[in-house]
């Protein structure tokens, strides 16, 4: 008897809850006495989104409401069709003023270091608005939502504020879990889910694909060719190492390219130009050098001068331009700080081996060069005494 009296105590006391709880978010009344078709209330930073979808042209009306802010905390939402979490998020902003009121604006997200500049967004927003009441921050937009689609990725924030300006919200607990996706059709929201998971994916891949072939295989396939032929042994092994090397580095960065240029057609309205500029120019280059090796002429050629200079320039320009567009591919991305540390370190594990390798490399030659005078010198005593 008692357990059937504490299951129904707890059915009972989940309806309440849940009732309660709906009626949070239902039950509220704007200052415009706008009514949305739907309302979910979000799991955490005490925030609900309502909504009216229009079918008819795919727009839908939204009201992004947090409740209880102080008057020094900015709210976002956001949509993030390429993507999940807050970089390349599509937002909503409302910014609390001094004087009471709040600016609202939209904001493409680039980084989280870029902050929340106004900007326009990847798709079609009007009636972008904002208030205050009752010590709620309201922030109201009507959005033409893109490619014919009602399901995406979703992100809601808030923040601290500091001289009128947004300053970067926390970085663990509801934070980082303010994410999900909602359907504006259906009416169906997740948490922690993500629509475009294989473009998140996708992103990754391609970050990993030309950080291993341009940034580490091309400059160990240059330091193969410099350092390993001073060694006798090591010739003509050094040259198939090269090839080898290189040969896999373009192979694995065409791979990489190609993610990246799907990329691109998947992610219309976000430009990262610079990078996509630089991987033209390493992608052209690269081939330039492939085609190089078929050219290449005989040692004893009159044109291999020219050859090696040619070969030699454009090579250490492609390990310039890598180095830089995987710094710039880490910027984009984001990751948690160490693994651009990571990075940093097998550059500088490269960076060690080459000055060691340098400095061998100059012994052994002056040191070979030595040997070959005094070899030439005693030859030439030998002949003049006979």
């Amino acid at each position: 008897m008692g357990k059937i009296l504490t299951f129904l105590f707890f059915i009972i006391t989940s309806n309440l809850v849940s009732c309660c709880y709906a009626q949070a978010c239902n039950g509220y009344t704007f200052s415009r006495n706008t009514i949305y078709a739907t309302c979910v209330s979000l799991p955490v930073l005490n925030s609900h989104l309502h909504w009216t979808h229009h079918p008819s042209n795919n727009t839908v009306d939204v009201a992004f409401r947090h409740t209880g802010p102080d008057t020094n905390t900015w709210v976002a939402w956001a949509l993030n069709i390429n993507g999940r979490g807050m970089i390349g998020a599509q937002a909503l902003v409302g910014l609390p003023e001094s004087n009471g009121t709040v600016r609202a604006y939209t904001s493409a997200v680039t980084g989280y270091n870029t902050g929340l500049q106004p900007s326009g967004l990847s798709f079609e927003v009007t009636g972008v608005s904002g208030e205050r009441v009752n010590g709620d921050v309201v922030v109201y937009g009507t959005l033409v939502l893109p490619g014919g689609g009602t399901r995406f990725n979703q992100v809601w924030q808030v923040g601290p504020v500091s001289n009128g300006a947004p300053r970067v919200h926390g970085l663990s607990g509801d934070n980082t879990a303010s994410l999900g996706s909602v359907d504006f059709s259906s009416g169906q929201t997740s948490a922690g889910g993500s629509v475009g998971g294989s473009r998140f994916r996708r992103r990754n891949t391609h970050g990993v694909l030309n950080a291993v072939s341009w940034g580490v295989l091309m400059p160990m396939g240059a330091m193969a060719a410099r350092y390993l032929k001073v060694f006798t042994v090591a010739n003509p092994a050094w040259f198939y190492i090269h090839v080898a090397t290189q040969m896999s580095a373009y192979i694995v960065g065409v791979a990489g390219w190609a993610t990246g240029l799907k990329l691109g057609s998947d992610s219309s309205g976000i430009q990262y130009d610079k990078h996509r500029n630089i991987g033209i120019i390493l992608f052209s280059f690269a081939t330039l050098q492939v085609f190089a090796l078929l050219l290449r002429p005989k040692p004893d050629n009159k044109y291999r001068f020219y050859w090696n200079i040619y070969h030699h320039t454009l090579g250490y320009s492609i390990i310039i331009l890598s180095i830089i567009n995987v710094y710039e591919g880490l910027d984009i991305l984001d990751p948690e700080k160490k693994w651009k540390n990571a990075y940093t370190g097998i550059l500088i594990s490269l960076g060690v081996i080459t000055v060691i390798l340098e400095a061998l490399t100059w012994f052994i030659v002056i040191k070979r060069k030595s040997e070959d005078k005094r070899t030439h010198a005693g030859t030439n005593g030998v002949n003049g005494h006979a």
